[in-house]
């Protein structure tokens, strides 16, 4: 047995790709429009697992986009697609990163709410468009506190 992916359900595709690759750093391997079906799917990676999940398609993140009626092609996000709920059943997802202060920092500077700071130098959580929570772990020991984190509180939930 091995791990294949995680699936989740997005409402806007741009809005969620600009989070996911241009905010958070995954990496699109491939994407399925299937017109018949109504829906495109979006295969990310994490860029240490790029190369993996190129040949193996393995491990992935699966964006599921569920086109609205009146949308012939899938790709334009502005029209209404399904509403989902919170996320919050879903769990979340989990990410190591090689220093959660500077990614966090980069989130923040590019309008990311972090809802749980690394207070700790370990673990931080922040949420996708859709709600669903993204636990951030730093690769390694925790690194030593520090501030703004120290100090910063929780926001929202996670």
């Amino acid at each position: 047995m091995r791990y294949l992916h995680t699936m989740v359900r997005v409402k806007d595709l741009t809005q969620s790709l600009a989070f996911y690759c241009d905010q958070l750093g995954l990496i699109e391997v491939r994407r399925v429009d299937n017109e018949q079906g109504r829906f495109t799917l979006v295969f990310l990676a994490a860029p240490d697992d790029r190369e993996q999940a190129t040949s193996t398609q393995a491990p992935l993140i699966e964006l599921t986009y569920n086109w609205h009626s009146d949308n012939s092609n899938g790709n334009n996000s502005e029209n209404k697609s399904e509403s989902y709920s919170s996320g919050r059943n879903f769990g979340h997802l989990a990410f190591c990163v090689d220093n959660i202060f500077e990614t966090c920092q980069t989130l923040l500077d590019n309008g990311v709410t972090i809802n749980r700071p690394p207070r700790d130098g370990h673990m931080a959580f922040i949420q996708s468009p859709d709600g669903i929570s993204i636990e951030l772990l730093q690769k390694g020991n925790a690194l030593p506190a520090c501030e703004p984190w120290q100090s910063m509180g929780n926001t929202g939930s996670w």
